[in-house]
């Protein structure tokens, strides 16, 4: 795995760097990511806007907001599969934002899970979680292999590891999926709308395996629909609205008494849905 010190760049010499642009403010001690004025633009329409985000090392952060809202795109940024236009991201300090910077030193130390699997069909399910260690770290077939086989034995697919993916239900499926995330040894993970693919029975068995992280110690940022699972596990609730976060704090205060007006316009249709 890459430390930091393989990044080249720093927020020194980001776009922040630059006359007129002002400095990101200086991040609190434990800070693993910051985002710091971040923008992103898809032609006219602003998608995220002057975004500013802290996250501590071990923090879990749930990403709450109408679809369209910014979420997914936020999470894509930092995981550098979408580049942004202004601000800066920042991991352990250091600038992954910076224009022309290989992202793949950045995605072995970020991962990232999508609302669809994107399981290779051919593959079995250990050689789905095996593969990336193998083709980008190097790691010898037999070592990740074994690595694939504990990954899965974790995770309650210790059985399914010699099937396919179409022989799994899609909980199933997406537990695979955080294997082959974890299985490249990140630290920090980023969960897009993990549960929105899956039949409500089996939402439950994703969700476990996101509260065996947490307690793990492991940095994430979720994006959610789950409000009552982004009350238990979080540290901190952001609601996004056109592209902003409107509110930010704790659980119990964003979710049960926010002081934003669009907050609560938000959290009434999540009650009048049956979400909540």
């Amino acid at each position: 795995m890459s430390d930091a010190g393989d990044l080249p760049g720093s927020a020194a010499t980001s776009r922040f760097g630059t006359a007129g642009a002002p400095a990101p403010s200086p991040a609190a001690p434990g800070t693993k990511l910051q985002l710091a004025g971040v923008v992103k633009d898809f032609g006219a329409h602003r998608v995220l806007d002057h975004i500013d985000l802290d996250v501590g090392t071990g923090e879990v952060i749930a990403l709450i907001g109408a679809s369209g809202s910014g979420k997914s795109t936020l999470l894509r940024c930092v995981n550098l599969l979408e580049p942004i236009d202004d601000g800066v991201i920042l991991l352990d300090g250091e600038d992954i934002s910076e224009p022309g910077l290989d992202p793949d030193p950045v995605r072995r130390r970020i991962g990232m899970v999508f609302q669809s699997f994107n399981l290779f069909p051919h593959l079995t399910v250990v050689d789905n979680v095996a593969l990336a260690p193998r083709k980008v770290n190097r790691m010898a077939k037999e070592a990740a292999r074994a690595q694939a086989l504990d990954l899965l034995g974790r995770l309650g697919l210790a059985a399914k590891a010699a099937a396919y993916p179409d022989q799994l239900s899609g909980g199933q499926q997406q537990r695979v999926a955080i294997a082959r995330s974890l299985a490249m040894g990140p630290e920090v993970m980023l969960l897009d709308e993990i549960t929105s693919a899956l039949d409500p029975e089996l939402v439950g068995e994703v969700l476990d395996v996101v509260r065996a992280l947490r307690e793990t110690g492991m940095t994430m940022l979720l994006a959610t629909h789950e409000m009552s699972f982004a009350r238990e596990i979080s540290d901190r609730v952001c609601f996004l609205d056109a592209g902003v976060i409107a509110e930010s704090g704790p659980p119990a205060q964003v979710l049960g008494n926010p002081t934003e007006e669009r907050t609560r316009q938000f959290l009434q249709r999540v009650i009048e849905a049956g979400r909540m």
